[in-house]
Order: structure tokens, then sequence, then C-alpha cells
């Protein structure tokens, strides 16, 4: 059973950072693009970053280009969202996402993946 759980999320600082946590297991790791999304209240969910497991290639909105860094710790099963420069429109739940089908990180902003954390609370105070 595919499982993903977030951790990490918290209450900060416009300015400060965050760095989430997402663990992995139940499916073969480095098969699997794997992200984060985020849904901030009233509004749709959006995709923050992704990365390919297999191949290291990531992909970020433009929002956080810059700012924030995914990363993955392949021997643990793990996906991290290093965020820093933190600003209050970043407050949303995160979600960690996986998919098999390992398309483009355009692709999957789009469309969406196969498989959902239950997400983990940030939010950046002014």
């Amino acid at each position: 059973e595919v499982q993903l759980v977030e951790s990490g999320g918290g209450l900060v600082q416009a300015g400060g950072s965050l760095r989430l946590s997402c663990a992995a297991s139940g499916f073969a790791f480095d098969e699997y693009i794997i992200g984060w999304f985020r849904q901030a209240p009233g509004k749709e969910r959006e995709g923050v970053s992704t990365i390919d497991i297999g191949d290291g290639l990531t992909h970020y909105a433009n929002s956080v280009k810059g700012r924030f860094t995914i990363s993955s710790d392949n021997a643990k099963n793990m996906v991290f969202l290093q965020m820093n420069s933190l600003k209050p429109e970043d407050t949303a739940v995160y979600y960690c996402a996986a998919d098999p089908r390992r398309y483009d990180g355009t692709y999957h902003f789009k469309y969406g993946m196969d498989y959902w954390g239950k997400g983990t609370l940030v939010t950046v105070s002014s």
C-alpha cells in the first residue's frame, strides 16, 4: 500500500524558513515522480515542486523558484522541501504526492498525481 506521510509544518514569521519532510513507503521509490502541492484557504490546490527520483530532474512553480528547494534521500525513501524567505502567501496545507507515470513537472502540475498524503499545515505570519 502506497503511503506518504508529511511532517515539518508549523508557524513561522515572514522571511523565515521551514523544512518539510515526506516519508514514502509501499512502492518502488526510484520509479516514481514525487512532489509537493499546496492548498491555501479558498483556493484550488496548486503544484509547488516535483522531483523525478530516478534521474533527479526537478520542477518548480514560478512563485517559489529561488526560494524553495526539493531534494530526496533515496536510501531513506524521503523527500524534502526546504522553504526559505517565506511569505504570508505561502500559507497553505502542503501535500506530498507521488505518481508512477513520471511525466514532467508541467504535466503533473496540471493533471495531478495518483497518490497523496494527508498534508501538513504551514502558516506564515506577517
